[in-house]
């Protein structure tokens, strides 16, 4: 029976990606992975993850703020000077020779969130107040405030209804545990990969999640993202 998985942002991450696939026995021609953004950027593997993305039959992909960076360098030739510092330069550096096409019309075709079973995914979150029609790109990808409020709760063993929907699965910002955490209805997915943590992807059938190794490990002598990205 074909399964859904929803796996963190990844950031270039592509031993950890490989590891996670792996470890969740993820059927690339039967089950449906959902990615929640920021594959690019940061570990020097961007061209890497897409490939092994690409090769999934049934993937559902969110767009992140380093995908939308990534995307506009790509389509531009510009450079932006907080991009570059945060990861961009090694994602420029993962494709020596061009970005294939098919890299591209991934990025171009992401979705700023994903309904399903009135279960949400979308790489930052969004204004509980307003319908998502009425919200943006700027929430989607960049705000935080639901994730500040998740993560607050959950610090304070606190839980209660923040949405109408029955899930929301976030990433964007890296949470201090080493697995997923659910908040309310909040499944905050981002345990920082693009950092000193591990990557993971969880069965959202059953819940049960798997890790990576932490990703330093599986890249000795090379540094993740700059301290100020996000």
């Amino acid at each position: 029976m074909a399964r859904t998985f929803v796996i963190g942002d990844i950031h270039g991450a592509y031993h950890a990606l490989r590891q996670c696939l792996a470890r969740a026995d993820f059927d690339f021609e039967n089950d449906h992975l959902v990615s929640l953004g920021d594959v690019c950027d940061g570990w020097p593997e961007t061209r890497q993850c897409i490939d092994e993305l690409l090769k999934i039959r049934n993937l559902t992909y969110i767009l992140g703020n380093h995908d939308l960076w990534t995307r506009q360098w790509i389509e531009t030739g510009y450079i932006d000077r907080a991009w570059f510092s945060q990861g961009g330069e090694a994602t420029i550096k993962s494709y020596p020779d061009g970005v294939p096409v098919k890299h591209l019309e991934l990025l171009k075709n992401a979705r700023h969130y994903y309904r399903a079973d009135n279960k949400l995914f979308v790489h930052a979150g969004i204004n509980t107040q307003l319908p998502l029609e009425e919200q943006g790109p700027n929430i989607f990808l960049w705000d935080r405030n639901l994730a500040r409020i998740a993560l607050e709760l959950y610090m304070k063993e606190i839980q209660g209804k923040l949405s109408t929907f029955d899930e929301i699965y976030i990433g964007h910002t890296p949470i201090p545990f080493a697995k997923p955490i659910k908040s309310c209805e909040v499944w905050m997915m981002d345990t920082g990969a693009g950092w000193s943590g591990v990557l993971s992807i969880m069965n959202l059938e059953t819940k049960e999640i798997f890790c990576s190794d932490a990703v330093p490990s599986l890249y000795p002598g090379v540094e993740g993202r700059s301290k100020k990205a996000g």
